[in-house]
């Protein structure tokens, strides 16, 4: 199937991030991301593929969205504009935690005192995810970094992420997730499925249960996202890869000229500011994540004809209808 063209809007205003600069902060955000999503975690119904789990984006930062608690609710929601943690529930309740150079044991203490203040006490495994000897929260006082300025900077390039995601994802009307942030791994990410079951996946994640990870990846996906990078690997990145992995996928033609392969971790990747300084970012990302898809679809014989729409913008009524009412 040939890849479909895709009209965009040119947004050439995407963030300098401060690649390697902001890696204090990215890990005490990282850090605090977890604490937040494990009490969504917890009050969540469980939703396959661990969709109960993620962050999702806000107009000013990104947060829980309505978590329900017995018969009321609360949202948690990272303002990083405003800096602070902001607590809101359904019985008129609000509180605020700020967000500055503490540690991650006075911010864990003060997010569950928040939550007790407002009759809504949780209680969550202390531990961090996906991270290998992780410092329980309770007694992490060596993270404690916090810059303004790496923050924002953070949250407006996963907004104009998010942006060309949901686009993507509009691409595909079989099974697909939400765009949405895994605070674990702490990136972006939408997946397509095929519909078909995948082998068990090996698991191995360091502190990451393995059967959490074999029903996510219970069927056969292509996933892609943003991932903002980390202090050993301090550049960030799109990437995409599929499981389970078609054979030819790592030595597949995919575009721009930019993205490559990256052995170790079985995947593709596209260097985030070759994406933010071409002329067309948003069409210049679809490029990827369209190609990586389709080379991934097609290796493993996915049905496209059938997942795949032809009409991203919504059917010709919906159109017409659209370019009426503007």
């Amino acid at each position: 199937m040939e890849s479909k063209p895709v009209t965009t809007e040119r947004t050439t205003d995407w963030p300098t991030l401060p690649s390697g600069d902001w890696t204090d902060t990215l890990e005490s955000l990282h850090l605090w991301t977890q604490i937040v999503g494990k009490i969504r975690m917890v009050q969540m119904p469980w939703i396959n593929h661990s969709w109960s789990v993620p962050l999702y984006l806000t107009s000013r930062g990104m947060g829980t969205s309505l978590v329900p608690y017995g018969g009321h609710g609360f949202e948690l929601e990272f303002d990083l504009l405003g800096h602070s943690l902001r607590l809101s529930t359904t019985t008129g309740e609000q509180r605020s935690v700020p967000l500055e150079s503490r540690t991650v044991a006075s911010f864990y203490s003060e997010v569950l005192d928040s939550m007790r203040s407002v009759g809504m006490p949780v209680r969550i495994h202390p531990v961090p995810s996906e991270i290998a000897d992780a410092i329980p929260f309770p007694e992490d006082d060596k993270h404690q970094s916090y810059d303004p300025d790496h923050a924002r900077a953070l949250w407006q390039a996963l907004i104009h992420s998010s942006r060309v995601f949901t686009r993507f994802r509009a691409g595909f009307r079989g099974k697909v997730s939400p765009v949405h942030f895994f605070w674990g791994s702490f990136d972006l990410a939408v997946t397509r499925f095929s519909g078909r079951p995948a082998p068990p996946h090996p698991g191995g994640i360091p502190n990451f249960p393995d059967d959490v990870a074999q029903e996510a990846y219970s069927h056969e996906v292509t996933s892609c996202g943003f991932w903002p990078g980390n202090r050993e690997a301090p550049d960030p990145i799109f990437y995409a890869y599929a499981y389970p992995t078609p054979d030819g996928f790592a030595t597949a033609k995919v575009h721009p000229a930019e993205a490559f392969w990256l052995e170790a971790l079985g995947e593709f990747a596209l260097p985030y500011d070759a994406v933010r300084k071409a002329s067309d970012p948003d069409s210049y990302l679809m490029e990827f994540l369209e190609s990586t898809h389709a080379a991934a679809a097609d290796l493993a014989g996915w049905d496209r004809e059938s997942l795949e729409c032809r009409h991203p913008d919504g059917p010709d009524w919906w159109q017409s209808r659209s370019d009426r009412a503007n």
